[in-house]
């Protein structure tokens, strides 16, 4: 990696940190500088801005756990633990989101960014409901915000218990455990009356 690229690495790095910890009105310039070694001209060639740095951190992650954790609509379940755990190896991502949520897009689609990868996983979604496999009641888009949003029940986002590292693997696996009954009973087909 050429020094250009190294400086850009850095920043980005340092930005993730920086946009976790402090949201975007929050972050200042002069701290993610400081700490990727690099100066703040830098930032705005390659940025513009600091909304620009946050939006191409923001994108970053977003593939980062769209590529970290597939979607396989025949294992909701596994996908949602699979979730549980990239939210705890990484959870700047969810930070991200967070504050994306809080002060970008208060209302509406988050991912809208990212809306290329959503609709494939809406057609796999919707296959497995064709399939039999998923109750096809909810729409599509339905059971992918609420498989998401069971996952995130002990994310650093959750309102009740945010889940670290430094907890106890028993807590881990119980939480997988429920996690995977949870969305296990409600995507189950439901048997129709004849």
């Amino acid at each position: 990696m050429g020094d250009g690229q190294a400086t850009r690495r850095r920043l980005l790095d340092a930005a993730t940190a920086e946009f976790a910890r402090y949201g975007i009105a929050g972050a200042r310039v002069d701290r993610i500088a400081a700490s990727a070694q690099a100066n703040k001209a830098q930032i705005y060639a390659w940025f513009s801005s600091k909304d620009g740095l946050f939006d191409a951190v923001f994108v970053e992650h977003l593939s980062l756990i769209v590529g970290l954790v597939p979607l396989d609509a025949t294992d909701l379940p596994g996908y949602a633990v699979r979730l549980y755990d990239a939210y705890l190896d990484r959870p700047e991502v969810v930070l991200l989101a967070t504050w994306a949520r809080l002060e970008r897009v208060p209302t509406g689609d988050l991912l809208a960014v990212a809306a290329d990868d959503v609709a494939v996983k809406l057609a796999r979604i919707a296959d497995a409901q064709q399939a039999g496999l998923i109750d096809p009641e909810p729409a599509p888009a339905d059971v992918y915000s609420l498989v998401i949003a069971l996952s995130m029940a002990w994310s650093p986002a959750s309102v009740t218990v945010a889940a670290s590292t430094d907890d106890d693997p028993a807590e881990h696996e119980r939480r997988r455990t429920a996690l995977a009954a949870a969305v296990r009973g409600a995507f189950a087909p439901r048997a129709r009356a004849t």
